[in-house]
């Protein structure tokens, strides 16, 4: 990149929940020398290949967060499992072999936790991956973002490339999808419990027994953590990773029950009836807790708890639901 030159910053996802939050840092640090270039997926479908190496031939960023992914639930990746792995594995080999052909020295890959074996020691840490069974109701969207991991590290080995891969805990904030089929734990039951709220429906059932326990970050911790990653000076980067196993874990350090993060949501919203359980339904893995040990050392750490990230979340959601219904 020449000095004279503002830095260009490619944020792919950008309307996703975590690439936005991603946008929402980079502008925050106000750095007047920088250019952040987004897309549509009516201006640019990540599948198709020639368009994302058009895209970059033409843009010529000087570094991508790559935050585009297909996502959703439990539910929705039993009754997808072709599409996420299909879509998931595209957008990431697309963007990734423009980004080295086009001279991308510099680039971030979001991936997600579910790359664990379903039954890994906890708190999960870097070197569990690959060494057991995975989660079947969410395997094809986990074998793609491993995938992901492995691009990142072979394009590295064989062509000097800085590419660097950042996995999350279970996020949830502003711009979530709050889908009633599609959507993940946090922004299901937000939903849920508000609308009860308002029909005052004397009952929520909840999926499962309420006993596995999940971990959560608020999403602009997660892009205060992935900004941080990306601006650590190679060599501090190396010295925390290996070549084949370069992935950081992104986690808060706690976890709560289901059942637990059911009724903190049914305070939040205001919903003062019953939670149940629907023991006949799937819980998943019984226990998912990041070890984030390697991003401690490097020096950053979460801000926001998950009463407070929840108040805000449930704000935007009440945002959301007044331009919907305006």
């Amino acid at each position: 990149m020449n000095a004279n030159c503002p830095q260009r910053i490619y944020v792919a996802g950008h309307r996703g929940m975590v690439g936005s939050a991603i946008v929402r840092r980079l502008l925050a640090q106000g750095i007047s020398d920088t250019q952040i270039i987004t897309r549509t997926h009516a201006e640019l479908d990540l599948i198709d290949q020639a368009a994302v190496r058009a895209f970059f031939t033409e843009e010529c960023p000087d570094q991508v967060y790559l935050a585009a992914a297909k996502v959703g639930g439990i539910h929705a990746n039993n009754t997808f499992p072709a599409e996420f792995i299909y879509e998931n594995l595209l957008i990431q080999a697309n963007i990734i072999e423009a980004a080295y052909r086009n001279g991308v020295k510099k680039l971030l890959a979001l991936g997600s936790s579910c790359i664990y074996p379903k039954l890994a020691p906890q708190p999960m840490a870097e070197e569990t991956l690959l060494s057991g069974q995975l989660e079947p109701t969410n395997e094809p969207y986990a074998v793609a973002k491993i995938a992901g991991i492995k691009l990142c590290e072979s394009y590295n080995r064989q062509y000097g490339t800085d590419y660097r891969s950042v996995m999350p805990t279970n996020l949830y904030g502003p711009g979530d999808n709050y889908h009633p089929e599609n959507s993940h734990v946090i922004p299901a039951l937000i939903r849920r419990f508000h609308e009860a709220r308002i029909a005052g429906t004397p009952e929520v059932v909840i999926w499962g027994t309420g006993k596995p326990r999940r971990e959560f970050l608020f999403v602009d911790d997660m892009a205060a953590a992935c900004v941080y990653i990306m601006n650590l000076q190679e060599g501090i980067y190396q010295q925390y990773t290996q070549p084949m196993l370069s992935h950081i874990n992104v986690g808060y350090g706690e976890d709560v029950s289901i059942a637990e993060l059911a009724q903190t949501i049914a305070d939040t919203v205001g919903y003062t009836g019953r939670v149940a359980y629907d023991v006949n339904q799937p819980d998943g893995a019984p226990r998912k807790l990041m070890d984030s040990g390697r991003l401690r050392n490097l020096g950053w750490r979460p801000t926001i708890s998950l009463v407070e990230g929840l108040a805000q979340t449930y704000k935007s959601f009440l945002s959301q639901e007044e331009l919907r219904c305006a």
